[in-house]
């Protein structure tokens, strides 16, 4: 497996959770917690590639004083069930 399907299979693994776990737009959890779960080798890149999803407008970020809280982007639905389905058989 090349660096791409890991970070693509990292993305849609992180998304899912988020999905299953209802955090869309109001519904935060925190950005630490993300990883739990994700084997500890891979922490680092699951972390790079949650801050890529931010970037890319799938997850909202929500600055508060006791760190970042995380959602996913209820308009960017139909596009983050593509990538759950594409990478996730």
């Amino acid at each position: 497996m090349n660096n791409e399907e890991l970070r693509n299979i990292l993305k849609a693994t992180i998304l899912k959770k988020l999905k299953r776990r209802g955090k869309w737009g109001h519904a935060h959890t925190s950005f630490d917690k993300l990883t739990s779960g994700i084997p500890k080798h891979l922490r680092g890149l699951a972390k790079e590639v949650a801050e890529e999803l931010i970037k890319e407008g799938l997850l909202i970020a929500k600055p508060t004083s006791y760190g970042l809280e995380i959602s996913l982007n209820p308009r960017r639905k139909a596009e983050i069930d593509e990538i759950i389905e594409k990478y996730l058989k």
